[in-house]
């Protein structure tokens, strides 16, 4: 797949006013590409909410917002709304601030908070409800008074989604449901420890079969993760060497052309 120098281009990807024409396409990988024929996730919906409407990240692949709406209505049946924050952007690419991945349509954050707040459907208050942390202030474990079975049982909802691929989450919380989870099991193999992630996971779907320049990342371990690679996480590392500064990666070389397709206004 050829590629075209990204530093060549800046960061516009923020200021386009909608997505590409034609037909859904993830192109590239999830922290280096795009999106062509992105669909749109509605503000509100059956057992969620779409959070930080101001920052116009509630694109995706058709396939990720009809996943969205399937654990909506999941989480309605017996959890209450879940909050959604961002997505991708109208053509995908990279984001202004708060996201290296999200690039390709594939991506979502959900909030841990499930109380949506009387004020939630407003939208000028879904910029300012806070996303809490899980973790006690000391950041070695749960807060109690926040970790319910409830947040357990989201998390079981929404790996056991086919579409989605892996639910990246805070190590603590994929200890405590290695610790808990009794039964079937076979669920906690998607969930991946990552850093940060405890005030939000983070659901991936892989490359759809229909977008050939989607390049997928490699499958999810065999087991249920509870084993040496989910205690790594609470060791003590020696510090890593300094490593120069790796150059940017181009970006796949179909992006430009769904960055300019149509030749829509941009937003002021």
């Amino acid at each position: 797949m050829l590629c075209f120098p990204g530093t060549l281009f800046g960061n516009p990807w923020a200021e386009v006013a909608g997505p590409a024409d034609g037909p859904p396409l993830a192109i590239g990988t999830t922290n280096n590409g795009c999106i062509s024929g992105a669909a749109s996730l509605p503000t509100e919906g059956d057992g969620f909410l779409v959070m930080h409407l101001e920052r116009k990240r509630y694109f995706g692949h058709p396939l990720l917002i009809r996943t969205i709406e399937t654990l909506g209505e999941r989480a309605s049946e017996s959890i209450g709304v879940i909050q959604v924050g961002d997505l991708s952007l109208a053509r995908g690419g990279p984001m202004p601030f708060g996201h290296r991945s999200h690039q390709t349509g594939l991506d979502a954050d959900i909030w841990f908070n499930l109380d949506p707040g009387r004020y939630a459907k407003a939208d000028e208050w879904r910029a300012n409800i806070p996303a809490p942390s899980l973790l006690n202030r000391a950041g070695k474990g749960l807060d109690r008074r926040l970790w319910s079975k409830q947040h357990a049982r989201l998390l079981k909802l929404t790996a056991t989604i086919p579409a989605i691929d892996r639910v990246f989450v805070n190590a603590h919380i994929k200890r405590e449901l290695c610790r808990t989870t009794q039964g079937d099991r076979t669920w906690l193999r998607k969930l991946r420890p990552w850093y940060g992630h405890h005030d939000h996971f983070h659901i991936r779907l892989a490359c759809p079969s229909d977008s050939p320049d989607c390049i997928r990342q490699d499958p999810v371990p065999p087991g249920d993760g509870c084993d040496s690679s989910l205690s790594w996480w609470f060791q003590e590392h020696p510090p890593s060497p300094i490593k120069p500064k790796a150059p940017k990666r181009p970006m796949p070389i179909a992006c430009q052309a769904i960055l300019d397709r149509g030749q829509l206004p941009r937003m002021r």
